[in-house]
């Protein structure tokens, strides 16, 4: 059917009749819809065409018809051609905002083609509101680690709105060596503080932030979509330029020196421990020495008190000389012990004599 009907388009365009209409019709989405095309049941050899043309596509056929009566019927997903008296009919059912378009119902007779009707068919989504979408500039210089945060503004009208939707806010991130930009965040309707304009009480602000710690990787221009009642808007993007921090000579040399210094000072604390260590343990060595010394000296000077000692000692024995003594005398020496004397006294028992 499309390549005939294109071969149609190449052959011949007849003009338009004076009963061509061309209008407009706006409804809103879930709508039906109903569009008309006259109908001469007598001409037999005519044949009708409902196309539809959107934007950067190619014409679409949606239904074709003998002019004379006939009760074929065509379906194309939710739309519907056919035959009613006197009319040709295109119902779409349920409209969606695809169906957005221009419709034309075209009669081609004897290869000639002429265009009955045009309608330019608007369907409209429930309305967000929304009259605006912001972003706030950063004017303080960001460093790497600083922490940032980016805000985006929704302005929207209450008296206007007409949808029930929650809107969702997502954070891209467009860089100049990238292709496409990039998601990187994603917010509920519950992250965002809203407040009503005190002139106009319709008028709502709601503000959506993000924030993190930057690094040089970051730098780009962020944009906000708020994404509602099926439509996308973008705000006018932040750029984020990361600047690194600029070293002077003067600074770079202050530090230079104060790392030499504290090198020095490292070194001359590892000496110092080291000599510590040192002399406590030659200190320990020498306490050990000279306490073996001084035992040494002490045990010796005791060995040679004791043998003083020993050789200080007399040992003597008494000599008696045996002579003739009277018997009385000789009885009193027999009933007297004997007497032992000693210049010395060393562990010794001294017996008695026998009767």
């Amino acid at each position: 059917m499309l390549t005939i009907f294109y071969i149609l388009l190449l052959i011949d365009f007849g003009r338009c009749s004076d009963h061509q209409i061309f209008d407009t019709k706006n409804v809103a989405v879930g709508q039906n819809v109903t569009l008309n095309c006259s109908r001469d049941h007598r001409l037999l050899l005519t044949e009708l065409f409902w196309i539809r043309l959107v934007s950067q596509s190619f014409p679409e056929v949606l239904g074709s018809t003998m002019s004379h009566d006939s009760s074929i019927t065509q379906k194309t997903h939710h739309i519907t051609t056919k035959q009613e008296p006197g009319t040709f009919v295109l119902h779409i059912n349920r409209a969606q905002l695809s169906d957005t378009a221009v419709y034309y119902c075209i009669k081609e007779s004897q290869l000639t083609m002429t265009f009955l009707k045009g309608t330019f068919l608007r369907v409209k989504g429930p309305d967000p509101g929304i009259t605006g979408v912001t972003q706030d500039f950063l004017s303080n210089p960001v460093h790497p680690g600083d922490p940032v945060t980016l805000q985006c503004s929704v302005l929207s009208n209450s008296e206007n709105r007409t949808c029930t939707e929650d809107d969702r806010v997502y954070w891209y991130r467009a860089k100049p060596d990238e292709s496409h930009p990039s998601l990187i965040y994603s917010q509920g309707h519950n992250s965002y503080d809203c407040e009503w304009s005190p002139e106009a009480p319709s008028q709502q602000k709601c503000v959506y932030s993000f924030s993190r710690n930057v690094s040089l990787s970051d730098t780009g221009t962020y944009y906000c979509a708020v994404a509602t009642c099926g439509e996308i808007l973008f705000g006018n993007g932040t750029k984020l330029d990361i600047k690194v921090p600029v070293v002077h000579h003067w600074d770079l040399q202050k530090t230079n020196t104060v790392v030499f210094l504290l090198c020095v000072a490292l070194s001359i604390n590892l000496i110092v421990i080291a000599f510590l260590i040192y002399t406590i343990k030659e200190k320990n060595k020498t306490s050990a020495a000279f306490s073996v010394q001084t035992n040494t000296e002490t045990t010796r000077e005791e060995q040679q008190i004791q043998q003083r000692h020993e050789d200080s000692l007399a040992y003597a024995a008494p000599t008696f000389t045996k002579r003739n003594t009277r018997k009385a005398e000789r009885r009193n020496a027999r009933a007297t012990e004997k007497i032992c004397i000693y210049s010395d006294v060393r562990a010794s028992e001294c017996g008695k004599s026998d009767a």
